[in-house]
């Protein structure tokens, strides 16, 4: 995978410049200022430019895993909330309609088929589907080399359609029973941490589960050994169809020029993943929200990334982003419109 070029240096410091001679106290702005100028020196214009197409795209797909109880829900209800996203019904579909986010759904490796759905909405929503579910990670492989190489050209291709629509922020988002199984054990392979560091609740199981998921990602981490060295290695034996999709999608906004603002948990997995894959992605990103997730501070400081939001939640879908995005509108704001101090005669 090729490296990444960098948001413009002589742009970061014109608005850094800006922000100081804003007619505010020094540093009063705190997180907001660095934040504007970060969007500034992404978009390589300064005063930076309004956000007017802020697109998510939320990855779904079952995980073999999730028959193993892992998780609070069974792993039917996967389909059930691709259906509740489809009809936006679902928590990050009132959070996008207020922060006028469009959302796009794809199901990558859903078990379901959505046999119900009229061909044209079936056809938009598996456009890019590469198996139904993904194997069970403790026991084998998640995905072939081949599926590993279909999902990633998912991901890529689905991130030019969205650049190509106008979008001036990406937010991958995700919906699969089992997926903090797979992101935990990724964190854990790309970082050399044991289980027991990054494995979380998840969908909120009780401690004997969360012992037994820990022992599941042991017996994977042990399984791949060396081979997580290797991201690529890494994302196939542990990850899953659309973990890999939305690691490709996070990398290619980021080798395209576009801002990418991580959600939660699979969010930072899929960010951590895309700068191995291809350093200085991460320079692309901002990290929407903390959650509870271990394995989600620990790719934080990996990424060298701070979160704008901490308010516990752990609903997935690419809502903690979306919750964020508010405040990325602000930061410009601010960069923009406040008066200079040479202003104030």
């Amino acid at each position: 995978m090729t490296g990444i070029t960098a948001p413009s240096a002589t742009v970061h410091e014109q608005a850094t410049r800006r922000l100081a001679a804003l007619a505010t106290p020094p540093g009063a702005l705190g997180r907001l200022g660095e934040i504007a100028v970060w969007i500034s020196a992404a978009q390589g214009t300064m005063p930076p430019r309004p956000l007017t197409n802020v697109r998510l795209v939320i990855f779904a797909g079952d995980h073999g895993v999730a028959r193993h109880g892992v998780s609070a829900f069974p792993p039917e209800i996967t389909g059930a909330m691709v259906r509740v996203l489809l009809g936006g019904r679902a928590g990050v579909s009132a959070l996008a309609r207020t922060a006028g986010v469009h959302v796009r759904v794809l199901d990558l490796a859903c078990a379901d088929e959505f046999a119900e759905l009229g061909a044209d909405a079936r056809d938009r929503l598996q456009q890019f589907k590469v198996r139904r579910g993904s194997a069970p990670i403790h026991l084998t492989d998640a995905l072939t080399e081949e599926e590993f190489q279909a999902s990633y050209r998912a991901g890529e291709t689905v991130a030019l359609e969205e650049i190509e629509a106008g979008a001036d922020l990406l937010i991958s988002g995700d919906m699969g029973i089992g997926n903090t199984t797979a992101a935990a054990a990724l964190v854990g392979a790309v970082l050399g941490l044991p289980a027991a560091a990054v494995v979380g609740r998840g969908t909120g199981v009780d401690d004997a589960a969360l012992a037994h998921k820990t022992e599941l990602v042991d017996q994977a981490l042990a399984r791949v050994g060396a081979r997580s060295a290797d991201p690529v290695e890494a994302l196939t034996a542990l990850g899953s169809a659309d973990l890999v999709a939305a690691s490709a999608f996070l990398l290619t906004a980021a080798r395209s020029g576009v801002p990418a603002l991580l959600d939660g948990l699979m969010g930072v997995t899929c960010g951590l993943l895309a700068d191995r894959l291809a350093p200085g992605s991460a320079a692309w990103f901002v990290a929407g929200h903390r959650s509870p997730e271990p394995a989600q501070t620990r790719g934080l400081e990996a990424l060298g990334l701070s979160p704008l939001l901490e308010l516990d939640m752990r609903l997935g879908e690419g809502s903690g982003a979306v919750a964020a995005v508010p405040l990325l509108h602000s930061a410009i704001a601010l960069l923009r419109d406040v008066a200079l101090l040479e202003d104030l005669g």
